[in-house]
């Protein structure tokens, strides 16, 4: 029906890098090739977010948004005036008909959003399934996770359903994220009154995964039904700690390792919440001067290694900057929350679309440069493999001197 019938076949050409000649597709055909078509089709059926419209298809929506998030749109008349000018090209995409503000807007609000999560779902496996292998640098064999949550901000008089504070809006995206390929692998969107610690109630990782957390998350009960699940954690310390030290390990304070005890809890609440021994390391960072507390289950690991995991949840941080920089999380086309649900949604879909085809490429340019280029060549009829080369032959690209990278 549409040329994206074809996406499997692409998709597997995508993987093991056979972008060779020119197929006559468009940078952003190739992007969307990504999505396994099949598979979106069985999702609108699941949640017939096809059953109040005969024209502007589930398809044709996520195109819209699509583009809207590879091209960085701001506004809804910009995002309509822009797709409009290229009718012609996006038609052989599935977009069969010109765009109105009121048929974009009315889409965001009707359609279903979690079509758009259950896409995100099945594009973070395919994702997981590239980056399984991704050496992090620490020598464990265990999966390893961050989890935090970033605040969007909101106008109250637009957004009354958001409430945060008495004079502003605000929704929370709470995160869980792979860091073998910084994949995340589950978003739960909030108001801004919801806490972090809260939906550790939610979380559910594979046996044996350790899970990097900040002290935000301190809840010992939580903390110990999450030991039950035979995880582990790493969290970082509040300054109140009640506990009792029942034995001292030996330390290198020309590491930063000031402190290395496995400790028992001695709060009433805390340890009736947390009954088992802890570990507990005390870590100075000289490179931001800071001296931290990190409390952990895993007494096998050393206090170097502990130090070394936490600091891999600044990867957490990154990815939602990396989103908030280069993709549309903080203009929302619609002032519903099933809007802001489908627009955010479908941010993380670009993300893990973006991320799957720039696989092959990643150790010649990086994710943001990438998209950067899809961005200008969006309708360019030429190989992702070709658009990569055409921009490096000569001098490199600048690795971001000014911005941190999240890879």
């Amino acid at each position: 029906r549409f040329e994206t019938r074809s996406t499997p076949v692409a998709y597997r050409g995508l993987i093991f890098g056979v972008y060779t000649m020119n197929t006559g597709r468009t940078v952003f055909a190739q992007l969307l090739g990504v999505v396994p078509f099949s598979h979106f089709e069985h999702l609108v059926d699941k949640y017939q977010a096809n059953r109040w419209t005969r024209d502007f298809t589930a398809w044709s929506h996520f195109i819209c948004m699509a583009y809207a998030q590879f091209t960085r749109r701001e506004g809804l008349r910009d995002l309509i005036a822009c797709l409009n000018s290229q009718s012609s090209k996006l038609y052989h995409l599935g977009l069969r008909q010109r765009v109105s503000r009121s048929t974009l807007a009315d889409a965001n609000e009707r359609r279903d959003s979690a079509l758009f999560e259950a896409l995100g779902h099945r594009l973070t496996e395919m994702a997981l399934a590239l980056y399984q292998d991704h050496d992090i640098g620490l020598g464990l064999k265990e999966p390893l996770y961050a989890m935090d949550s970033t605040t969007i901000d909101l106008c109250l008089s637009l957004f009354p359903w958001a409430d945060f504070r008495s004079t502003k809006a605000g929704i929370k995206a709470h995160t869980v994220i792979d860091l073998r390929g910084a994949i995340p692998v589950m978003l739960t969107i909030t108001t801004g009154k919801v806490s972090d610690v809260s939906l550790l109630d939610n979380l559910a990782l594979p046996k044996g995964s350790i899970v990097v957390l900040d002290r935000g998350y301190v809840d010992f009960a939580r903390l110990y039904l999450l030991v039950q699940q035979e995880c582990s954690f790493v969290v970082r310390a509040k300054g109140n700690l009640s506990f009792h030290c029942t034995e001292a390990h030996p330390t290198d304070a020309k590491a930063g390792v000031w402190s290395d005890q496995t400790i028992v809890l001695t709060g009433e609440r805390s340890k009736k919440g947390y009954p088992q021994p802890l570990r507990r390391v005390r870590f100075y960072d000289a490179v931001s001067c800071l001296e931290l507390v990190f409390l952990s289950n895993r007494l096998d690991l050393s206090a170097l290694t502990i130090a070394t995991i936490y600091k891999q949840r600044w990867q957490v941080e990154l990815f939602f900057k990396w989103l908030k920089q280069n993709l549309n999380v903080k203009h929302f086309f619609g002032n519903s929350l099933n809007a802001v649900r489908s627009q955010i949604w479908i941010a993380v879909c670009t993300y893990l679309m973006a991320l799957i085809a720039h696989k092959p490429f990643h150790a010649r340019i990086s994710l943001r440069n990438f998209l950067h280029l899809a961005e200008v060549n969006m309708f360019e009829k030429v190989t992702l493999a070709q658009m990569v080369t055409n921009a490096l032959t000569g001098d490199e690209i600048e690795q971001g001197q000014h911005q941190t990278e999240l890879f």
